[in-house]
């Protein structure tokens, strides 16, 4: 019935404006007065619908006020009318052409196979959109593409180019170490010679074996996903293999996690866990297709217990249970009906590890790949060390060009984005290509696993509260969270803390759908980033659905966020005060929220 569709349609509204645009399920967390504007709210059931959701979704003190805009629809004009004002007040001029010449422009739109964009492996589709004035004396033609992307906008080769020469520019210049991270773990941990630039042969342990020994693992050949956890372990995994005679080469890991990938291995799962943990289930799919054309002797996916972490004093740093149960999963998955692993000759390996006690990890390798290999403890144990050393060193790197591009940001008064979510977040296929968007917005982007942690940075930050004795070390996160016992919250908490007292740095939390974890500690984030007076922003209950419409919504909205504290900062750079007032007034913003005022908690 039309009635009931319109009724579907009012109901769904505030839905897709709080859950999906702002992404908030608590309104209370935006204030208690609510003003809706735009003209939609001249329909009464759509003003009916947001009345309802806005009073079953307040979890607060008090009850909301909502308040419908006397000018509803002529709302967003007046604010464009504002925002005009405030921008040529800035000493900016406007490139409006006038009503006049509006009024006698015409135009032609076509989308077909001619318009598909053949400069990226994509192949989208576009619109073209041409203009043309009516009067001869001022007769302009242009042409407007509206694109899925930057280089879909390029009319030419030519213009595609100089694009891609822009965006690669702005990489340099504001760079993006989650995608860093993301790239490079996956490499050869084969050292690199600073002078020559030439790729030295890793130490390889082999036992007295040795001549058979090494014959037979130059030709082995080991599949490992892209997931989860390997995200953070890859180069000590990769160095480890190496180190043992197997070459870098013989390492064949999944791609990143597309749209296309998931379907095709979405109907294998027996379980609906959260989303990373089902994303798993296509990347080892991958492998085993792939072995048709490059035979694999073994798929290494081992189960995390525990996980190493800088922080002190928690209660644990365990892994994620159902990202730890995920590899079993997906053997089960794969062995349910039909042994894909016996058809593919593949060997699947997926022992149970604790990353933090090196003693006993170097024990679960040896009894996983004792016969696999043809290892003796000593070579594992060698081996083990030297992939430690290794991993250690490609996070200590990050972490040193991190502190870089921090030091730059404070000198020039500008903004970074720390990224707060999980190893798996570094995957563009589970962040939703959000962070590049930003990035290409001229913001650097932060890894939460990935913030530098030398002394004098954590003095300036922490300094007062362990002086105060609120917490032990400028790596407690005590204060905040009592249960201390998932890596990956800690560190999300953590880095939440360390946003909040850095005025250079701006937080973006992404959380996924199921995500349990996640579900207790976004609002302590929440709390501890509100505490400090900046914007949070986040994007939860990510998922295989990727809402385009929504999420630029939301960035454009950041994006002015952003602007507007960036100027904030610019104002107290320039200020007429003498520099050693300013440097005061920073330290002291950096400091915002570490002693609390009387009856409120230390956040």
């Amino acid at each position: 019935m039309p009635e009931e569709i319109l009724a579907g349609l009012a109901n769904v509204l505030p839905k897709n404006i709080f859950l999906y645009v702002a992404g908030v399920s608590n309104v209370a967390t935006l204030g208690r007065r609510f003003v809706l504007q735009g003209g939609t709210q001249r329909n009464l059931a759509v003003v009916k619908a947001e009345l309802d959701f806005i009073q079953k979704h307040y979890h607060g003190s008090g009850h909301p006020e909502v308040i419908v805009h006397p000018n509803c629809c002529e709302a967003g004009a007046i604010g464009a009318a504002l925002e005009a004002i405030e921008f040529c007040q800035a000493g900016h001029s406007t490139v409006f052409p006038g009503f006049k010449f509006l009024d006698t422009l015409h135009y032609t739109i076509h989308r077909d196979e001619t318009t598909r964009c053949r400069f990226c492996a994509n192949h989208s589709l576009r619109t073209f959109v041409d203009l043309k004035a009516a009067h001869a004396e001022s007769a302009t033609l242009s042409l407007v593409i509206i694109a899925t992307c930057e280089r879909g906008e390029a009319e030419s080769t030519a213009v595609a180019r100089k694009i891609s020469s822009s965006w690669k520019a702005r990489r340099q210049s504001c760079p993006n170490y989650v995608q860093q991270a993301a790239e490079q773990a996956w490499l050869s941990t084969q050292p690199v010679s600073t002078a020559t630039g030439i790729r030295h042969k890793p130490i390889v342990f082999f036992s007295h074996r040795s001549q058979a020994t090494e014959q037979y693992r130059t030709n082995m050949h080991i599949g490992i996903p892209r997931a989860l956890n390997l995200f953070t372990y890859a180069p000590l995994f990769s160095a480890y293999f190496e180190s043992l005679g197997i070459p870098a080469q013989n390492l064949h890991y999944s791609h990143f996690t597309s749209p296309r990938s998931y379907q095709e291995a979405a109907g294998f799962s027996a379980v609906d866990p959260c989303f990373p943990s089902k994303v798993s289930i296509s990347h080892v799919f991958e492998l085993l297709r792939n072995c048709k054309r490059e035979p694999l002797d073994a798929i290494f996916f081992p189960m995390f217990d525990v996980l190493t972490t800088p922080l002190e004093g928690c209660v644990g740093s365990c892994a994620c249970p159902s990202g730890s149960a995920t590899p079993e999963a997906v053997k089960a998955a794969f062995s349910r009906t039909t042994d894909w692993f016996r058809e593919a000759g593949v060997t699947y390996v997926n022992p149970v590890l604790d990353m933090a006690d090196r003693d006993l990890f170097k024990y679960q390798m040896f009894y996983c790949w004792k016969k696999p290999l043809h290892l003796d403890w000593q070579e594992n144990s060698r081996a083990v060390d030297t992939a430690y050393r290794c991993w250690e060193d490609f996070e200590a790197s990050f972490r040193r060009q991190a502190r870089v591009t921090l030091d730059e940001l404070e000198r020039r008064g500008d903004v970074g984005l720390v990224m707060l979510g999980r190893p798996y977040h570094h995957d563009p296929g589970l962040n939703q290509g959000i962070l590049e968007e930003l990035q290409r917005l001229g913001y650097p982007i932060f890894s939460q696993s990935l913030l530098p942690l030398d002394t004098d940075l954590l003095d300036r930050l922490f300094g007062a509260e362990v002086k105060f004795g609120f917490i032990r070390s400028p790596l407690d996160i005590s204060d905040v969270w009592k249960n201390t016992f998932s890596a990956s919250s800690n560190h999300k908490l953590w880095a939440a803390k360390f946003v909040a007292r850095h005025p250079n740095l701006i937080s973006v939390e992404l959380s996924n759908f199921k995500c349990g974890h996640d579900a207790f500690i976004s609002r302590v984030i929440e709390q501890i980033i509100e505490q400090s007076g900046k914007p949070h922003f986040s994007f939860r209950d990510l998922d295989e659905n990727r809402p385009l419409a929504s999420i630029r919504i939301r960035i454009e909205t950041m994006d002015y966020f952003l602007r507007h504290y960036r100027d904030q900062l610019q104002e107290v750079r320039e200020s007429p005060l003498d520099s050693a007032h300013n440097s005061h007034f920073v330290s002291e913003l950096a400091h915002i929220a570490c002693v609390p005022t009387q009856g409120q908690s230390h956040i």
